[in-house]
């Protein structure tokens, strides 16, 4: 009992909860506030109130969507383990490779039915088959990034450093600098904790930090971003790895949401022109194939991949000269993804550039024309598409890390 009377004894609490957050490997003190936790963080304290409550059969829903290659790998570890104590998991992923690694049988669901049932053993189950069967038709496990002409330099950043938005003295991102070509698709890596999404956001009007420092040039000359609508207004836009809780109103429409940043191409005289908002939103459930029942459905009854692409609708019909796009294929099926592929793709082949920040290292591999590599807030180094490999990027990543065990 962790409770007297009514009175709760927060001294067992803070011994009982650090038991089941060292099971899941997170190093945070059971006090700390789990709002100033990222995204990935929140995940695994989830797990450990799953596991806490003794649980004998665990339900997981996309359990590694936030997590890096390493945590993901030590999550697995720990289901596997959980599975020697005679718990029994169940776990919706779209990550196959970790679905076979673990997984003694894989259900594929498409559409609402259950369309197959395989022994990953038995039946010598891979990525291929299971794609098939997900997407209806057969998908290459590469992906083919489509070869756009690169002009010359966007976007500069120069010595860019963000300091913490609670604890001002704190550097979280530090010293950074980076440029961005006309028609390219450049891609963040690193580990969760980088820094990456804090370097972009403070970027898209300085929507992280307490403050910011350095330089930001466009077309060779200094911008005002300071705001997200500065930032727009210059030409640039962002796509947030949180879209439920950043990225869209979920008690709106598929067409408010679309429309909320255009809203001004959209009117007269500071009158919404109904009719084009309709037009508009038409035009990008079509051209992006949002599977809905109308543009009025409201945006939280869509799927993962859906509510996806309602974001990049809205970032799209902005029109802006660079897409900041933040986990872009988090927690979405293989053939959205495959499409968002296609729509980035497309950007770049019409004079956009695009900055992808990705925790799916094939993900960046496969996009991307260059690769800057981040950890502890610096960026570490930076890849060419030819010198791009998995081994390439851990070890930029993990650079800083190796020089001290060298010493």
């Amino acid at each position: 009992m962790k409770t007297t009377v009514g009175v709760i004894n927060w001294d067992k609490y803070i011994i009982e909860s650090r038991k089941y957050l060292d099971q899941v490997g997170l190093k945070e003190k059971p006090a700390t506030v789990v709002s100033k936790l990222g995204v990935g963080k929140q995940q695994l304290v989830e797990i450990a109130r799953a596991l806490s409550k003794k649980v004998e059969l665990l339900i997981l829903d996309e359990p590694t969507s936030s997590l890096n290659d390493d945590e993901s790998d030590k999550l697995l570890d720990l289901i596997l383990e959980l599975k020697k104590q005679g718990i029994t998991s169940i776990m919706i992923s779209h990550k196959l490779k970790e679905v076979l690694k673990i997984a003694d049988s894989v259900t594929i669901l498409r559409d609402g039915k259950s369309i197959s049932s395989y022994s990953v053993k038995g039946d010598s189950l891979t990525e291929a088959m299971i794609i098939k069967d997900m997407v209806g038709r057969d998908l290459g496990i590469k992906i083919n990034k489509e070869v756009a002409t690169i002009g010359q330099t966007i976007l500069e950043v120069k010595d860019w450093t963000v300091y913490h938005p609670d604890y001002h003295s704190m550097k979280v991102v530090d010293n950074a600098s980076f440029y961005l070509r006309k028609g390219e698709i450049q891609a963040f890596c690193g580990p969760m904790g980088a820094g990456r999404t804090e370097l972009m956001m403070s970027i898209y009007g300085r929507s992280y930090g307490s403050h910011s420092e350095g330089t930001l040039l466009l077309n060779g000359k200094p911008v005002d971003t300071s705001t997200p609508r500065l930032a727009l207004d210059a030409g640039i836009g962002y796509v947030s790895e949180d879209r439920k809780s950043l990225g869209l109103i979920l008690i709106q429409d598929v067409k408010t949401n679309i429309s909320v940043s255009s809203l001004g191409k959209l009117s007269r005289g500071g009158v919404v022109n109904s009719q084009k908002e309709i037009r508009a939103a038409e035009e990008y459930k079509d051209a992006l194939r949002i599977k809905t029942p109308s543009i009025n459905q409201l945006t939280r009854n869509l799927s993962g991949g859906n509510q996806q692409k309602v974001v990049l609708s809205r970032c799209l019909l902005a029109d802006p000269d660079i897409f900041i796009v933040d986990e872009p294929t988090r927690g979405i099926d293989v053939g959205a993804k495959f499409e968002i592929y296609a729509i980035l793709n497309d950007l770049v082949k019409n004079g956009k550039s695009v900055i992808m920040v990705t925790s799916e290292l094939p993900e960046a591999i496969g996009m991307a024309d260059r690769i800057y590599v981040m950890n502890e807030g610096e960026i570490k180094g930076m890849l060419n598409r030819e010198e791009a490999t998995q081994e390439a990027i851990m070890r930029l990543a993990l650079l800083h890390q190796n020089k001290e065990k060298a010493v």
